[in-house]
């Protein structure tokens, strides 16, 4: 069965549709195996989340949004499982922006970095970096301790979504301002970032966008606000707080922190966590 025969009144159909396209993402060499394994990880914490949008995550995304938008050299660094369930939505954050494309990988080859390149540009992308690979992250000992001299290592703010908690810790030892997208509020990645979001990814990156797009036409001075307004530590004790004390089913906020539609699109897409 293929995406576009999937049913589209099916209860499941969006977890069906992101899973298919993580599927076809192996199967066209763009996502890797353990690609499948993370996927179905990251799923059970978005039901664990209620499958929506935290308020916390919402003030996350717009300090993102903010973040990116006063940044001088912002870049959104891309894995497979970002390429294939979120490609449009990677360009138009990026276009939003003004940032920057990498293409990062764990288990790296050439051609796959070309495959995930060839299959941005098919959604828009004009330019994708990682190719290159004359620049590096200090203290990674592999793969993704490569980089493009004038992409990641000369970034000021770097987008991570679905991340490796060792890179996200070399980043930050760099001085990068890290935004991290991750499910679980536990692992070292949001830990680690200045601007923790803890949602879907492909709830996540068109929240950001929207932000984006709003804040643009305010100017600095509520793009500053919106930064000085967040706060990591309560945002990542939230979200925690959601997992531990909601109930699967409920359409009311748990004690230790909420749930609403935010900004982003909701219902049942699930997500993949920390792909590689």
């Amino acid at each position: 069965m293929t995406e576009t025969e999937i049913p589209e009144d099916h209860p499941r159909y969006a977890s069906l549709v992101t899973r298919h396209r993580i599927e076809a993402g192996v199967e066209n060499g763009i996502t890797s195996k353990q690609g499948l394994i993370a996927q179905g990880r990251g799923e059970s914490f978005d039901y664990l989340l209620g499958e929506r949008t935290l308020p916390s995550a919402d003030a996350a995304a717009r300090a993102a949004a903010a973040t990116l938008l006063l940044a001088d050299h912002p870049v959104l660094s891309v894995n497979g499982n970002v390429a294939a369930l979120a490609p449009d939505e990677t360009v138009e954050l990026a276009e939003a922006v003004d940032a920057d494309i990498e293409v990062n990988l764990f288990n790296h080859t050439d051609e796959r970095v070309r495959r995930i390149a060839d299959h941005l540009r098919d959604h828009g992308a004009e330019e994708v970096k990682g190719l290159a690979a004359d620049g590096e992250i200090p203290g990674l000992d592999h793969a993704r301790g490569t980089v493009d001299a004038d992409g990641i290592e000369a970034a000021d703010v770097v987008v991570v979504p679905l991340e490796d908690g060792d890179r996200a810790e070399a980043l930050d030892a760099m001085g990068k301002t890290e935004i991290v997208i991750d499910v679980n509020p536990g692992s070292r990645s949001p830990r680690t970032a200045d601007i923790p979001i803890v949602d879907n990814l492909i709830r996540a990156v068109p929240n950001v966008t929207a932000h984006a797009r709003a804040l643009a036409e305010a100017g600095p001075g509520a793009q500053r606000d919106a930064i000085d307004a967040f706060d990591a530590d309560d945002a990542l004790a939230k979200a925690e707080a959601a997992i531990r004390e909601g109930s699967f089913g409920a359409e009311t906020e748990p004690a230790g922190g909420g749930v609403s539609d935010g900004a982003a699109q909701n219902g049942e897409n699930p997500v993949d966590e920390s792909a590689r």
